[in-house]
């Protein structure tokens, strides 16, 4: 009675570390995205986007997206879109009549489209 459940399941209390490693050797871990360099750019934290998105965005979502897990696309067209609205939000007038929306192959490195020489036409607003 008085063993510990980790005696009987010894992957339970190990979970993170097994996960990453079996998302890095089947490839789903892309490491950092270009989602995480345009939210520092912009000023923005996981709990801005979670706050302003109409949908159910979660924390750990955003998190995931930031480190490169592979998301559904689903799950990236979601967080594209608080994104645009977290920074449609911060934008005057004058900028949101120029403001390039993103899409989820501008922000990820595995979404099918995505390409590494994209300039970003949003560069001079940035704060």
């Amino acid at each position: 009675m008085g063993q510990s459940c980790i005696a009987y399941f010894p992957e339970i209390g190990h979970e993170g570390r097994r996960m990453d490693e079996e998302a890095t050797a089947t490839g789903r871990n892309h490491g950092e995205q270009p989602l995480d360099e345009l939210m520092k750019r912009w000023h923005l934290t996981n709990h801005d986007l979670v706050e302003i998105s109409p949908e159910q965005l979660t924390h750990k979502q955003v998190q995931k997206a930031r480190q490169g897990r592979q998301l559904t696309l689903k799950i990236m067209q979601k967080v594209c879109r608080a994104l645009n609205v977290a920074i449609w939000e911060r934008l005057t007038p004058m900028q949101k009549e120029q403001y390039f929306e993103y899409m989820h192959k501008h922000v990820f490195s595995y979404a099918k489209g995505y390409d590494p020489a994209w300039k970003d036409p949003n560069m001079d607003m940035m704060a």
